[in-house]
């Protein structure tokens, strides 16, 4: 049988009004629409079993909707990206240990301030309960550090710099890169045990049970000295909208002095030191009656002077700091361009060096302290010290990588 025009356009119309309704009929199962970590849903997309919400549920598969990473306190976002890192000044040294490159730091934190007196007291008390008095006794900072030879009278430094209340907030000295690095563990564990209690979670779940309910605290650590330089140099303060940077920086401030050039928020401001530090030989607070000199004869509290731009403190002068670094001249030519550090001796071995004896146990040090001239307050240069050495003049901070976006 001939259809005519008219019957198939008929069978047309049938058909695409059949084809229509079983595609309706598909589209009628239940859609998730679009998930984030925040807003995960109350159903599995993939099986449809429902979550659990409960923090402390391990019979149900959990689901977080908390994702923002918990940095821990005293830290400072330190918002990563490309950088210029090595010495921008003369090396009037002739180390020629850190000749400019273009790398790129993930975002990551810093302690706003150097570790205080105070908070490694604060560690030390917590020791005394889990360990020996004799194993304790090497976690304290050496005392002996103050001593000086024979020519100089430093009594009060040695017996009261560490215990004196009037010291609390000056920064610890005395402290070898092992100990720096054995206070970053027990401060991890610390407070992520504090943190676990406010959340009322339960103390049998492991590191990964933790990390799934969102109590990722990340390790404290030591920072990288690439991070380390990165965050002193602070250039977030000196770039426009196109990326283009108006300056590069010899010190945390804009400037080529070491005076600050501003006279704003207080009276008096402009033309005051901006960092704690040895003007020269035998000059380490200028005169007295506080003639726009900095004042401190040793390290001050770790709150004096301003921040950078990143908001930290005393990223030039004060006191030295400890960084993660295995000590190699050559390491600017060795680093990966993307989070660079040196952990170990590979690619620069040890037995290289025929008239010294660098080993990996000899760890890189920055930013100058209140012992140093004014040569070693830019964040280019660079020394180094053995990990288990501690001396009056070197410090440290912690570090923490930032693990990832807040739950988008």
């Amino acid at each position: 049988m001939r259809l005519s025009n008219k019957s198939w356009g008929m069978w047309v119309v049938a058909l695409a009004i059949v084809g229509s309704s079983i595609l309706t009929s598909c589209n009628k199962t239940p859609g998730y629409g679009r998930r984030t970590a925040n807003k995960p849903g109350k159903k599995s997309a993939t099986t449809g079993a429902e979550f659990s919400f409960d923090e402390n549920d391990s019979t149900q598969f959990f689901v977080a909707k908390n994702a923002e990473q918990i940095p821990g306190p005293n830290l400072k976002f330190i918002q990563g990206g490309r950088a210029v890192l090595g010495s921008q000044e003369e090396d009037v040294m002739a180390f020629r240990d850190n000749q400019e490159r273009t790398v790129t730091l993930s975002n990551f934190y810093l302690d706003e301030t150097e570790v205080t007196n105070n908070d490694y007291r604060e560690y030390l008390f917590n020791m005394g309960k889990k360990v020996s008095a004799d194993s304790l006794l090497k976690l304290e900072p050496k005392d002996n550090v103050w001593a000086g030879g024979e020519m100089s009278f430093n009594d009060m430094y040695q017996s009261y710099y560490f215990r004196f209340p009037g010291f609390n907030f000056y920064p610890v000295a005395g402290v070898s890169w092992v100990q720096a690095n054995a206070y970053s563990k027990w401060r991890t564990d610390y407070v992520l045990e504090i943190i676990r209690e406010d959340r009322g979670i339960d103390s049998s779940f492991n590191k990964n049970q933790l990390i799934e309910r969102g109590v990722a605290l990340a390790d404290y650590r030591l920072p990288t000295e690439a991070e380390w330089e990165y965050a002193a140099k602070a250039m977030i303060g000196t770039q426009y909208l196109d990326e283009n940077q108006e300056n590069g920086r010899i010190y945390p401030w804009d400037g080529r002095g070491l005076r600050s050039p501003y006279n704003v928020k207080r009276k008096g401001q402009q033309g005051d030191f901006l960092a704690n530090f040895k003007r020269g030989r035998g000059d380490y607070a200028g005169i007295a009656g506080g003639q726009s000199n900095d004042g401190e004869i040793i390290p001050t509290n770790v709150y004096d002077m301003a921040p950078n731009d990143f908001g930290l403190y005393h990223m030039a002068g004060n006191m030295n700091e400890w960084v993660q670094d295995i000590y190699r001249p050559l390491s600017y030519q060795d680093f990966d361009d993307l989070n660079p550090v040196r952990n170990t001796g590979v690619g620069d071995e040890e037995d290289t060096y025929f008239t010294s004896m660098l080993t990996d146990e000899f760890r890189v040090y920055k930013g100058g302290s209140w012992r140093d001239v004014a040569y070693w307050l830019a964040p280019g240069t660079r020394r180094f010290m053995h990990q288990d050495s501690a001396t009056n003049h070197i410090g440290f901070r912690c570090a923490m990588i930032s693990i990832g976006e807040k739950g988008n």
